[in-house]
This record gives C-alpha cells, sequence and structure tokens, in this order.
C-alpha cells in the first residue's frame, strides 16, 4: 500500500516536468515551422531583416486619394486588375526589346522576354512576374509612389464635386488596381541601372516601404508584383480562373503569358526514364537469366500498381495570334478561320470577311467577319444588345461588347478593332470621345456594308450568267447536269440573306444616313420569281417601259396572295408585283418610299394608277356614270352597317364604293386609303402586347369597296336597285358581299354573327326553306323502335337455340 502511495506522488511530481518539457519542444518545432514558412520566395528571417532595414515613405496625398476612388468607385469590374497589370509587363517587355535592339548585351543571360502568373493557395497570394526593363529603388519611388501627369488634383476635385469622368486626362493608374483585389502588394524589381534588388510595399493606406532584397538578385532583371488577397477574392486563387482571365484580357499580347498549373504524372514513367541509362550495365552483368527469373519479374511488375505524382508546369494561355497586324497576303484562309472560331466561339468556318487599316482622323486596324447561321437568340432582346465587335488597345482587351462601334441591325457581325491611341478613360473601359467613337463605327458600318455588296454583286452577276447560258443549247448531256446541280446550289448572297434578312430590313428602317446602300441588298420574291427572291436592280430591269411604279402586295403567304383579287389586273396586264410575306418587309419598302425614282405602290390601296388607252378611259367614264345609281345606293347601306347596324363597334369606316379597274374575276374588293394600314399591318399591330386601339382605330384608314362593273352578281344588283331601292334581298346580298370581300382582303371582322346570320338565310332561300319559320323539336317514333329490339332479342334466341341444337346433334 505505501508502495502504491509512492509510485503516485512520483507521477505528480513528474506531471509538470513532463509538460514543461513537451511545451518546449512544441515552440521549438513551431520556431521550425515558422523559420521554414516561405512567403513570396521571402522566409521569416527575410522579413524580420526587411522591417528593420526598411525605409519608409508617405504616398503622394492626391494618390492617396485616387487609390481610395480606385478601391470604391473607379472599375466596375475587379477582374481587370488581372489586364492592368499584365498591360504592365508587357509595357516593361517592350521597352526591354527596344533596348535590346540598341544593345546587344542588354539582355544579359536572362533572354526570355515573357510574363509568367502563378498563385499560392497557402499564402492567399497571385505572383505576376515579367522580365522586363524593371526599376530601380528612385524608379519604385517615383512610379509608384505619384501619379507623375498634370491635373491629378484637378481630377481628384472634379470627381468629389461628381463631375463626368470621361474628361479626365490620360494617365497610369492602372497599377493601382491592384487593391481591388487586394489588402497588400508586394513589388519586387531588379534593373540593369541598379546593382541591388529591391522591394516596394503597402497595404493601401497612406505609406509605402522601400527596401533592398535580403536574398539579393533573384530576378536577373524585371519585376515581380505579389497580390495578398483579400477574402473576397479568393476565387482567383483557382488555376482556371486565372487562365480564363489571362486568356480573356490578353490573348493577343505578342510576348508569351504562362500560368502555372498543377498537373498529375504516373511516377513509374519518371522512373524508367532515369533507369534508361542504367540498363546497358545490367545487360553485361546479367547475360544469362533462367524462364523462373522472367516468370518472377512479370509477376512482380503485375503487382506493382501505377502510382500519380504531383508536377506543376507552364502552360502558355496567349498562344492566338494578333493576325490583324500583319498585312492581308501574309495571312492564310486557315488562319482567318481559326482566328473566327477563337473570338465568336462558333462551331461553323465563318461565310466572309474582311481585313482592312483604318487611316485619317482615327487610325486603327480591324477584321470583321460574318457568320454562315444566325445565333438562335439574335432577335431577343434586339432594343438593349450590345455589339459583339471587341475593341483592343494595342492588343490588350478593352471591352468585348460596346455599346456604339455598331448599330444595332449588324450586332451579328463578329471581330476585331485594335488601336494605339484610342483616348480612353482612366479605367479603360469606355472612349472619352463620342466624335471619335463615331468615325470608328461610320467606317465599320461602310466596311461591312461593302462585304455584303460584293457578296450580292458576285451573286447577281453568276446568276445573270447562268440566264444567258440557258439561251443557248447544250448539246452534251453531261454539261447540262452540271449546270442544273450548279443552279440548285444556294449562292453565299442566299444564304446570308436566308439568314440575317430581318436585320438588313431593321436596319432599312432605323438607318437614315445608309438606307439607299441598304436598299440595294434588299431581295423580295415576285409574281414572276417562280419563288426565288430578286434583287430590286433585278426588277426595275425587268419593268416593262411604260410603268412608273413599282408595285407590291403584303400577305401571310405567297399562295393566299397569289389568289387575292386585288392582284388580277396586274396578272392580265403582265405587271411584276413584289410579295411581301415577312411583317418586316412594308415598313421596310414604306421608309424607302422610292428607288431610283420610282415609287412604291401598294396594289391593296385606293391610289393604284394604271396605263389606259383613250378609249378605256372613256368606257370607263360612261360605265361610272351607269353605276352611279348603285354606288350611292351601296354606300348609304355601307353607312348604316358600319356606323348604325351590326358592325357599328367593328371599327370599318367606309370612304366610298366605286367601279374598280383592277378586278377581272371576283365581284368585289376592298381596300385601304393611301396612309391607313394595310390588312398585314393591322394583324400586326393587333398582335402586339401593348397594343394602342385607339391608334390603330385611327391609322386602320377608311376602307373603299371597288365593284366589278362585269360580274353578273353586280348587274343583277344594278337591275334590282333601278327597280325598288327598299330590296330586302339586294340589301342583304350588298353587305354579305361586303363583309366576305373583307375577309378575302385580309380584314378582320369584330362581329362574324351577323354575316353567318346571313349566310344561314341565303343558305335556306337555296335550299327552298322559310329562313323565318320558327323552330319545332322533331318527334321521335318511340313505339317502333321498341319493337325492333323486342324483334332483335327473338331473333337472337332462335339463334341460340338454333346453334344448341347442332352441338346436340354432332355428339
Amino acid at each position: 500500500m505505501m508502495l502504491m502511495r509512492r509510485l503516485f506522488l512520483l507521477a505528480v511530481l513528474a506531471a509538470p516536468l513532463l509538460c514543461a518539457v513537451g511545451a518546449e519542444d512544441e515552440a521549438a518545432a513551431d520556431e521550425g515551422k515558422a523559420e521554414d514558412r516561405v512567403v513570396d520566395g521571402f522566409s521569416e528571417a527575410d522579413r524580420a531583416q526587411m522591417a528593420d532595414t526598411s525605409e519608409k515613405h508617405e504616398f503622394q496625398a492626391e494618390v492617396n486619394r485616387l487609390m481610395d476612388i480606385i478601391i470604391n468607385s473607379l472599375y466596375t469590374d475587379k477582374q481587370v486588375f488581372l489586364r492592368e497589370l499584365v498591360s504592365n509587363a508587357a509595357d516593361a517587355l517592350e521597352k526591354a526589346r527596344f533596348h535590346s535592339v540598341q544593345d546587344d548585351l542588354y539582355l544579359g543571360d536572362t533572354k526570355d522576354l515573357e510574363v509568367k502568373i502563378e498563385h499560392d493557395p497557402d499564402a492567399k497570394t497571385i505572383s505576376i512576374t515579367d522580365t522586363g526593363i524593371g526599376m530601380s529603388k528612385a524608379d519604385l519611388i517615383n512610379n509608384l509612389g505619384t501619379v507623375a501627369k498634370s491635373g491629378t488634383t484637378n481630377f481628384l476635385e472634379a470627381m468629389a464635386e461628381g463631375a463626368d469622368t470621361n474628361l479626365i486626362g490620360q494617365f497610369g493608374v492602372g497599377f493601382y488596381s491592384a487593391f481591388l483585389v487586394a489588402d497588400k502588394v508586394t513589388v519586387t524589381s531588379k534593373c540593369n541601372d541598379d546593382p541591388v534588388q529591391h522591394v516596394w510595399e503597402s497595404s493601401a493606406d497612406a505609406s509605402f516601404t522601400v527596401v533592398p532584397d535580403p536574398r539579393g538578385n533573384t530576378l536577373g532583371r524585371g519585376s515581380r508584383v505579389t497580390l495578398h488577397l483579400k477574402e473576397d477574392a479568393h476565387d482567383y486563387l483557382s488555376e482556371d480562373k486565372l487562365k480564363e482571365a489571362s486568356k480573356k484580357y490578353s490573348q493577343f499580347i505578342q510576348f508569351p503569358i504562362y500560368v502555372k498549373v498543377k498537373k498529375e504524372v504516373d511516377a513509374e514513367a519518371e522512373e524508367d526514364d532515369d533507369d534508361d541509362d542504367d540498363k546497358e550495365d545490367e545487360e553485361e552483368k546479367d547475360d544469362v537469366e533462367t524462364k523462373d527469373d522472367d516468370d518472377e519479374e512479370k509477376e512482380e511488375k503485375e503487382e506493382k500498381k501505377p502510382t500519380k505524382k504531383t508536377v506543376y508546369e507552364w502552360e502558355q494561355v496567349n498562344t492566338q495570334k494578333a493576325i490583324w497586324l500583319r498585312a492581308k497576303e501574309d495571312v492564310t484562309e486557315e488562319e482567318y478561320t481559326e482566328f473566327y472560331k477563337s473570338i465568336s466561339k462558333d462551331y461553323l468556318d465563318p461565310l466572309s470577311y474582311t481585313h482592312f487599316n483604318a487611316e485619317g482622323e482615327i487610325e486603327f486596324k480591324s477584321i470583321l467577319y460574318l457568320p454562315k447561321k444566325a445565333p438562335f437568340d439574335m432577335m431577343d432582346n434586339y432594343w438593349s444588345k450590345k455589339s459583339e465587335v471587341k475593341l483592343f488597345v494595342r492588343r490588350v482587351l478593352v471591352a468585348e461588347k460596346f455599346d456604339e462601334l455598331l448599330p444595332r441591325y449588324l450586332n451579328f457581325v463578329r471581330g476585331v478593332v485594335d488601336s494605339d491611341d484610342l483616348p480612353l478613360n482612366v479605367s479603360r473601359e469606355q472612349l472619352q470621345q463620342n466624335k471619335i467613337m463615331k468615325v470608328i463605327s461610320k467606317k465599320l458600318v461602310r466596311k461591312v456594308l461593302e462585304l455584303m455588296k460584293k457578296l450580292a454583286k458576285e451573286e447577281e452577276s453568276g446568276d445573270d450568267e447562268d440566264e444567258e447560258k440557258e439561251d443557248e443549247e447544250e448539246k452534251e448531256e453531261e454539261k447540262k447536269e452540271e449546270k442544273k446541280d450548279k443552279a440548285d446550289e444556294e449562292g453565299t448572297w442566299s444564304k446570308f440573306w436566308k439568314e440575317f434578312n430581318k436585320n438588313l430590313k431593321m436596319g432599312c428602317y432605323e438607318d437614315d444616313s445608309n438606307r439607299s446602300k441598304l436598299s440595294k441588298l434588299l431581295r423580295f420574291a415576285t409574281t414572276k420569281s417562280e419563288g426565288k427572291e430578286i434583287s430590286l436592280d433585278k426588277y426595275l430591269d425587268r419593268m416593262q417601259e411604260s410603268q412608273e411604279s413599282i408595285y407590291y402586295m403584303s400577305g401571310d403567304s405567297m399562295d393566299v396572295m397569289m389568289k387575292a383579287p386585288a392582284l388580277q389586273i396586274f396578272k392580265k396586264k403582265d405587271i411584276e408585283v413584289l410579295m411581301l410575306s415577312d411583317h418586316l418587309d412594308e415598313p421596310c419598302l414604306q421608309k424607302l418610299a422610292d428607288y431610283e425614282g420610282k415609287k412604291f405602290v401598294s396594289i391593296q390601296k385606293a391610289d393604284v394608277k394604271l396605263d389606259e388607252t383613250e378609249e378605256e378611259k372613256k368606257r370607263f367614264s360612261k360605265v361610272k356614270d351607269m353605276y352611279k345609281p348603285l354606288t350611292d345606293w351601296w354606300k348609304d347601306s355601307l353607312t348604316d352597317l358600319t356606323e348604325k347596324g351590326a358592325m357599328k363597334d367593328a371599327g370599318v369606316k367606309v370612304e366610298k364604293v366605286e367601279i374598280s379597274k383592277r378586278l377581272t374575276d371576283s365581284p368585289v374588293v376592298v381596300v385601304t386609303s393611301q396612309f391607313g394600314y394595310s390588312a398585314q399591318q393591322e394583324r400586326v399591330m393587333k398582335a402586339q402586347a401593348f397594343q394602342n386601339k385607339e391608334q390603330i382605330s385611327m391609322m386602320s384608314g377608311r376602307k373603299t369597296l371597288e365593284i366589278n362593273p362585269n360580274h353578273p352578281v353586280v348587274i343583277d344588283l344594278l337591275s334590282k336597285i333601278k327597280a325598288d331601292k327598299e330590296d330586302k334581298a339586294a340589301k342583304d346580298t350588298a353587305q354579305v358581299l361586303f363583309q366576305t370581300a373583307l375577309i378575302e382582303s385580309g380584314y378582320e371582322i369584330a362581329d362574324p354573327s351577323a354575316l353567318v346570320n346571313r349566310v344561314y338565310r341565303l343558305m335556306s332561300k337555296e335550299l327552298g326553306v322559310d329562313p323565318d319559320a320558327p323552330l319545332k323539336e322533331v318527334e321521335v317514333p318511340e313505339e317502333e323502335e321498341e319493337a325492333e329490339e323486342e324483334d332483335d332479342k327473338d331473333e337472337e334466341g332462335e339463334e341460340e337455340d338454333e346453334e344448341g341444337q347442332e352441338k346436340k346433334e354432332e355428339l
């Protein structure tokens, strides 16, 4: 018992000693870890030495205020920090390259001009390293501690007063965008003019420090910018995020940009490479081996499982070259196609492209592409969609989408615009001067329209050649087949028009300055084109000599329009008419008003004039006088119908009833006034979600009923009216003709019940039934039905008895 107590006391006394020893060991281990911990290449010892020997400087007051503005309000997208820092690195590399041209020994041992981007997930840092010109101690203090441009204080005062940021001067504040994502920035730099490598560091407060690097010259030449990220910027500690942002903004910088990536490889592969050198020695020692040894080795190899090893590599992200900087003759079709796919993310080849250099008030280089297929959402959000042409300044992306670079109707165009001297605002997110933007936009639009005109002309000339060849007699069948196949193939412009015709029609409606150019690109089907769409120039070539106007009509489809009564006289006189089946066609032509001095005239409106001989004019005058009683009576009847009768709420107003010059087969047709909506336009306007009924009613126009004096129905009506103007049958017939003409011409009837009732009455009279007879219930012969049902049951019972008797006899 005593022994147990003594052991217990010894344990109690030894416990504190053991704890003290353990604590000392842990402290020593922590010190070792602290000494071993390296952030951005600096150990804790290096950090301590730098803290003791650093020089502290105060930021210039206006720079301190500028950083506050940058961090809080200047940039709209945090991601631009990478664009600004890589751009600065590229500028430093360009300066180093320039010096190397003048001095062959300038590059020294660091001959590769490149930018490297890496991240450290543990230390929460991103580093951008370049082998450019570098900075001395004085450069670090002057370039990063001040904004070496005049007008800075004025800018800050203007900003404080809420002035427009577009008016600020051009000075380099891109470096300070690093503080968008970092709470501390470290810049290590070495230049050839200073033998000492220095470290600049700041935490976005009022001061910064500059100190010689205790590690010595680790860069050789160049700069390394390390960002200690804020918590809300930790998503940039990702390879994919860094690669995506680097590629987005710096895809076309001329110097290689590398991102450090982690990869897994088979460890055995490296071991095999190391063992290759020793194979010859092993073969000399073991000249003879038994089959048993071979079997054992095979079994051992099978038992070994492949192991993975993590390695780090530098992956280049800007492999795509800026081909717009090269001469057109030096760029191949494959390069143009590859470049288009890289900027548009389209899997198809482009339909066509234009590559040009603009000179004059503003100089820039550009490549613009026409896609082969329209995006599925092309017309969605049409009014708010931005141009897809990318804007670069010295090969650095400034904006992927710009509001005013191209007009809305050309938002399908893809390409790049690059200039060395665009006047950007301080954030490099928009141009300072709208005037410059307008000049660039004007040149881009002109080039796109010239490209379209070229495609259209090539197809037009090809069609003309085909027509000439068709007139010649072909003897060989093979040539005929080849021609047929070629004719069946859709031309380049036809493919483009099929995909993007709505855009060009919208442009014709919106773009006043380029409307005449766009009009030459328009294509329409006609009554003589056999379903093929032709240009307005070709229509003019086929016009009759005496024809003074370009005639058109609109409708839902070609089949419906070809049956329209308004087209009858044009078929008879062999006059070609444009057939507008798209809802954008008619507004487009109305905006154009005329083409090459020929006015556009709708054959569905009342102002159509056709060539007539003197005899025709005299005859028409006599017919008009002959039918005056009918036209006057019909006008009064329709006025009562539309203002007091069944159609008073339909919104239809009848202006007049007159003899028609356009009808050959149909008895009547309804046309609208010159400035009123056509039937197609009325349907489109009524289908709008936010329609204005009052405006539609006002713009619908007053209708004109034209009658065919040669039709038997009209002749019969004239005779009845002369006999009795109160003839009820004649009145019903006249109203039914008007309503059916409205429907045939494409107009809607608000309340069709009146028309339906009249049709029922006419059908009743046709069948010899009194339409006013009261309805009676039909008598159903119930007794006869019951008797028939009983007879059916008796017959079924007899059949069953006969079947049973037959089965018995068989048994």
